[in-house]
């Protein structure tokens, strides 16, 4: 393996600006036509200075403002520079990159000029790094400077694929990479700001999105060139009505297929603004990205909202969210109470919703003025859903079954995972994973995942409804339930509890939380053990990771 460190248009074409608003007719909330020969660059990049958004700024990370313009040319200077290391057509790329905009020209860059992007999680470990480099068979590593370490970490001769790593940021010293390089900027600035889309197929691969993976190692999710156009008019347009005056600031990463909607593509869909912010999701941090910056959407996750709440300002008095118009939530069901909470703080609705990484964003939703605390909200236009038991039948309203889901952003498939993807992707359908039910009004509400549910006493017991009623005790932070089994094998919930900032886990206080669940309730639901720890082991997009729970549950003298 050899290294190159690289840190950080002109007119386009007329057959681009008249295709582009073509596509605008053609697009209708239920059904988008696409032609087959598409390169999505054309559609969220390419058609912006036509339409004249020249020097409006597409992305603003802290004192960085970068125009439509710049990012134009930053995108072409950045596939050039990847046909000079000679990337191929439907190579992938791998992209560990911190939210800046380094990411939005490396990530287009590389689908324009035919290749594959496949962003990683930036909160892994180095054997984790190891398996998705290896994975993915990618040959060329863009890696931000502060991630370089990471990869270092991994001995040269246990990555197969990987010759070059290209690091984003400072000069990096040869010293430090063990051998000489250039810096990315360097490199876009000695190539051309010209490029042309190279002709791809609407269902040609374009980008690849890792799982969470966490059950064990992730899936490489593989979407094509439409996917995104799919979930930008089906989500961001039908549901949030967004316009180019809209400001999108998402605290889940790029690399999350959550945060790589909300924090880049659903702005360029309508020349809107991103922000961006490369560091932690503390309090301060956000609510000072917030006040500066002035969005109009805010994107996060249930974890985060709970910890926004807890925050107060210092000096007293309010933080100012009067911008935002919409709040939104997913990568895990939002508890009414949060809900609750923040619309009673800050008078915004947080509008809670649930994607995957398989389908790329929202398939189900609140609406704006239609949320309804604690469901996940209706099906998507574009969208349908089922609701079956174990033998694949349709259940009626109000029954718990599994959720599959259809629509034209689901990946193609799992990389190099034929039977999973076939256990997953059924047809038409996508087996969500998830335990729903709908009521008679089409709204769905979410009470576990299928692995999570618990049958006690014959009878199913969802996680988050015991979880939800923890939530209401005022010295609870967060909670999580899991199944735990009794000397005779059998199953009784058992809680996890996060106490309030100055909250004692006395067992007068475990007594205090025991007598209000029991007080809402039914005796089969009410957590035979509980535990207080510090924190909840999470994933890097906030899920809650329950296989540890009931790991450590499985060992445990909770009392």
């Amino acid at each position: 393996m050899y290294v190159k460190c690289l840190p950080g248009s002109k007119s386009v074409p007329p057959r681009v600006a008249n295709f582009s608003r073509a596509l605008h007719n053609a697009l209708r909330p239920m059904h988008i036509e696409l032609p087959a020969s598409f390169n999505v660059t054309t559609h969220f990049i390419d058609r912006h200075l036509p339409e004249g958004r020249g020097d409006k700024v597409a992305i603003e990370c802290g004192d960085d403002r970068v125009t439509y313009r710049q990012l134009l040319e930053r995108v072409n200077r950045c596939g050039n520079a990847l046909k000079k290391l000679d990337v191929r057509r439907e190579e992938r790329v791998a992209l560990l990159l911190v939210d800046t905009p380094d990411f939005a020209y490396c990530f287009f860059g590389t689908i324009k000029m035919g290749a594959v992007a496949v962003p990683v999680n930036t909160l892994l470990k180095p054997h984790e790094y190891e398996y998705v480099l290896n994975d993915s068979r990618a040959r060329i590593l863009i890696v931000s400077d502060s991630l370089l370490p990471q990869i270092l970490a991994i001995p040269k001769a246990n990555l197969r694929y990987l010759e070059t790593i290209v690091v984003s940021g400072k000069t990096v010293t040869d010293a430090e990479v063990n051998a000489g390089g250039l810096t990315l900027q360097k490199l876009l600035d000695e190539s051309s700001s010209e490029l042309v889309a190279e002709i791809t197929n609407k269902d040609d691969a374009a980008f690849w999105m890792y799982s969470s993976g966490s059950t064990g190692f992730p899936k490489g999710c593989v979407h094509l060139h439409h996917d995104m156009v799919v979930c930008a008019e089906h989500y961001a347009k039908a549901v949030l009505k967004i316009t180019e005056h809209d400001r999108f600031f998402s605290v889940a990463k790029l690399f999350f297929a959550y945060g790589l909607g909300n924090g880049l593509y659903f702005a360029l869909s309508v020349g809107a603004t991103n922000i961006l912010w490369p560091g932690s999701p503390s309090p301060p941090n956000i609510y000072g990205v917030i006040e500066r910056h002035k969005p109009t959407l805010f994107f996060s996750v249930p974890s985060n909202y709970s910890t926004l709440l807890i925050y107060q300002k210092e000096g007293g008095g309010e933080f100012d969210l009067s911008t935002v118009r919409h709040a939104v939530s997913a990568g895990e069901a939002l508890p009414a109470t949060i809900f609750n909470r923040f619309k009673d703080r800050f008078g915004i609705e947080i509008l809670d919703a649930i994607g995957s990484t398989e389908a790329l964003h929202m398939f189900i939703a609140n609406r704006p003025g239609a949320a309804r605390p604690g469901s996940s909200g209706q099906i998507l236009p574009g969208y349908e859903a089922r609701i079956v038991d174990e033998h694949g039948k349709d259940v009626p309203d109000g029954e718990i079954g599994n959720l599959l889901i259809k629509g034209d952003a689901t990946c193609s498939c799992y990389w190099n995972q034929h039977e999973k993807t076939k256990e997953t992707i059924q047809g038409q359908w996508l087996r969500t994973g998830d335990k729903y039910y709908r009521d008679a009004d089409g709204y769905y509400w979410y009470v576990g995942r299928s692995d999570d549910m618990l049958k006690v006493k014959g009878m199913w017991v969802s996680p988050i409804e015991i979880e939800s009623t923890l939530l209401e005790h005022p010295a609870v932070q967060e909670a999580a339930v899991v199944g735990f089994a009794d000397g005779n094998e059998l199953v009784k919930p058992a809680a996890y509890v996060v106490l309030r900032s100055g909250q004692e886990g006395t067992s007068q206080m475990s007594d205090d939380i025991k007598k209000h669940i029991a007080s809402r309730l039914a005796a089969h639901k009410c957590p035979q053990l509980l535990e207080f720890v510090a924190e909840l082991p999470k994933t890097a997009t906030g899920k809650i990771q329950r296989f540890k729970l009931r790991q450590a549950a499985s060992h445990s003298d909770m009392r």
